[in-house]
């Protein structure tokens, strides 16, 4: 990006056909755009809608999956059409100075904290993903403060609508638009189809393990149709089973060694953010567990998520390890399949913690071992294309945005 003047931009990369052409103009917001500022004051909107950092615009219900405002307090929003612009003041990881999008979802009404503004022109698609960037980010940083909540921006209604913009000429607007637009497309089609590898694992899941109740599954491979029912056991009985230890956290010589210390959010991850000494691992009652071990969570927000051990390393009291006498890739996806019925069963209401007695308790039926990796092997080739389908979304999604960062000029400042 090069500033040719204080008030254009030129991005790093253009279409041909505007690469001869000048800079883009930057213009206060407000020159192109009006806030709106209409309120529900009669009540007759009742579709709430919030802006999220990480997926724009919504219904309130469907993103909290719950009414947050309700009628008795919505007569002082501010009805927002389709096609208007949404600023959320509040700061995440998403959003560093807080999101700025577009309604495409329809008219509703939304807290007066949000700053709505409409652009004089129909078509907006480009601003859409300006928005997108951090290209605008600099400007709000520079002449606002955080709230008193520390995790919202503070502006100025005025300073906000003078935010300079840049206006390249409409058909260059529309170049860009288009090209992102087909980029999304096609991230939208990838992700359909990982959707649907998705759903295929999980119907064929319900096939490959017996139901509640039966004693074989529907579904079974022609070499082990005749190989009668699946025995029933417990999980304690089928596997060697244990828990670990977290060492004194106020002592630091136990801590930043070389040893992984997996906690239960980092069952399946080989991204490991805390390390033990050997004095630490040697002062608890912590336990080693083995690259493909299976590890149960059983305590915080991910309490009975099964994975795989991705890595050598040492476990805390949050986390079970399983060690089956038969195939652990096989127990991995029953456990996986089973995860919703273990809750439900065995914690009230879905709700709280498990215990290693409890998941060592669960019963569950067992087919022969060579018939335990034939249904592993089936799932895990399924698992290898979801992987791989997911990596193919994250790179169109990183080449889209290494593409938003050349087609839109950033201040130097940034």
């Amino acid at each position: 990006m090069m500033m040719k003047n204080k008030s254009t931009l030129t991005p790093k990369l253009r279409f041909p056909e505007f690469r001869d052409e000048l800079g883009w103009e930057e213009v206060p917001l407000e020159q192109i755009a009006e806030r709106t500022t209409t309120k529900n004051f009669d009540g007759s909107i009742a579709r709430v809608l919030t802006n999220s950092a990480e997926h724009g615009i919504v219904d309130q219900r469907d993103y909290f999956d719950k009414d947050i405002a309700n009628a008795g307090n919505i007569d002082g929003y501010y009805i927002v059409d389709l096609g208007d612009y949404v600023y959320n003041p509040r700061i995440s990881n998403f959003a560093p100075v807080g999101p700025i999008s577009r309604n495409n979802i329809g008219k509703g009404v939304m807290s007066p904290l949000y700053t709505v503004f409409r652009f004089a022109e129909e078509i907006t698609d480009f601003y859409q993903y300006y928005f997108k960037t951090a290209s605008w980010h600099f400007y709000l940083r520079r002449l606002s403060s955080m709230g008193a909540r520390h995790d919202r921006m503070s502006i100025t209604t005025g300073d906000f609508m003078a935010m300079p913009v840049p206006t390249p000429p409409a058909k260059e607007q529309q170049k860009i638009a288009e090209c992102l637009g087909s980029l999304d497309g096609l991230i939208a089609a990838e992700g359909q189809k990982l959707e649907a590898l998705r759903d295929h694992k999980r119907g064929l899941m319900q096939q490959l393990f017996p139901q509640p109740g039966q004693t074989r599954p529907r579904l079974r491979f022609p070499e082990f149709r005749d190989k009668g029912e699946w025995v029933e056991s417990t999980v304690g009985s089928k596997c060697k089973c244990f828990s670990g230890s977290t060492p004194d956290t106020t002592r630091k010589e136990f801590y930043g060694g070389t040893i992984p210390f997996i906690r239960s959010a980092e069952i399946g991850s080989d991204n490991i953010g805390m390390f033990l000494t050997e004095e630490g691992f040697d002062s608890s009652a912590a336990k080693m567990v083995a690259r493909g071990d299976v590890l149960v969570a059983l305590y915080g927000a991910n309490s009975g998520d099964v994975a795989l051990a991705r890595v050598d390393g040492a476990i805390n009291q949050a986390i079970l390890c399983l060690r089956p006498e038969g195939s652990k890739a096989f127990l991995y996806h029953y456990l996986t399949h089973k995860k919703a019925w273990i809750l439900a069963t065995y914690l009230q209401g879905g709700q709280g913690n498990l215990s290693g007695e409890i998941v060592k308790s669960v019963s569950l039926r067992f087919p022969l071992p060579e018939e335990q990796e034939t249904v592993a092997a089936c799932l895990t080739t399924l698992d290898t294309r979801i992987a791989a389908q997911a990596a193919k979304i994250e790179t169109l999604k990183q080449h889209k945005r290494g593409l938003m960062q050349q087609l839109f000029p950033a201040p130097e400042d940034q």
